[in-house]
């Protein structure tokens, strides 16, 4: 089936929240030929949660458009693509409101998505937001806005930790098929983050032992973006070989 090429909207609400991880257990969760991108010796994983509106095929009015609370887990990598190294995420899993992009995710548009609860509450600069999924893999978090960022962070200044995170706009995940990746692009014109206080805290996916071994992940920090008008391309499906893999799709 052939996927929608490109949509466009607004992100009223994008929240990062990353972690640092050994990157022993990093390269076990990566498959072929995805390999980890290190920070000061350590790979970068974590969630985005996002809130979209009006999102709609481009061009279309923005009437169409399309809301949802949506979230992915993400782990920082690099890869060769026709000769090249290309940097972005791997995507292992999306939570989604919609019960359209459920349906539709991995066929009209890149990525599965599991259908999950969402509970937001947003009041002067704080944010509270819990995730329930069919299948446990729950999620809440506390924050406030802030005007610092935490200095114990690998990336030591919110510049550098954004021109990190501003790279990371290509992404794939996993579909039906073993060893086959929807990829997707998406293009932020007015990139801007701001620093989050992460008072509570729980992440059900980093805390499954058998995924994350005891003291092999740590929180790092948060950010967080606002109002912001974004683009999403489809990138086509992507074969994994055991060295490299091709394009099924343009």
């Amino acid at each position: 089936m052939m996927k929608i090429a490109s949509l466009e909207g607004l992100i009223d609400r994008r929240i990062l929240v990353n972690f640092r991880i050994e990157q022993s257990v990093v390269r076990e969760l990566l498959p072929q030929p995805f390999e980890p991108i290190l920070v000061n010796g350590y790979g970068i994983v974590g969630i985005c949660l996002i809130r979209l509106k009006d999102l709609r095929i481009k061009g279309a009015p923005r009437f169409v458009g399309l809301s949802s609370e949506n979230s992915a887990y993400r782990i920082s990598a690099h890869w060769e693509e026709n000769g090249k190294r290309k940097t972005g995420v791997y995507i292992p899993r999306r939570d989604t409101s919609s019960l359209l992009n459920t349906i539709a995710g991995g066929r009209v548009f890149p990525g599965l998505h599991h259908f999950s609860k969402f509970q937001v509450r947003e009041e002067n600069g704080q944010y509270e937001l819990g995730i329930k999924s069919r299948d446990k893999v729950d999620f809440f978090i506390e924050a406030q806005e802030s005007e610092s960022f935490p200095p114990g962070s690998l990336f030591r200044s919110l510049g550098r930790a954004s021109a990190f995170f501003r790279k990371g706009h290509i992404g794939y995940s996993p579909v039906y098929k073993e060893e086959i990746f929807d990829g997707f692009e998406m293009h932020i014109p007015d990139w801007e983050v701001k620093p989050l206080r992460v008072n509570q805290l729980h992440a059900a996916y980093f805390e499954d032992r058998s995924r994350f071994p005891k003291g092999s992940v740590f929180f790092d920090h948060a950010l967080l973006m606002k109002n912001v008008y974004h683009e999403w391309a489809e990138r086509g499906e992507m074969l994994a070989t055991r060295h490299s893999f091709r394009t099924l799709i343009q």
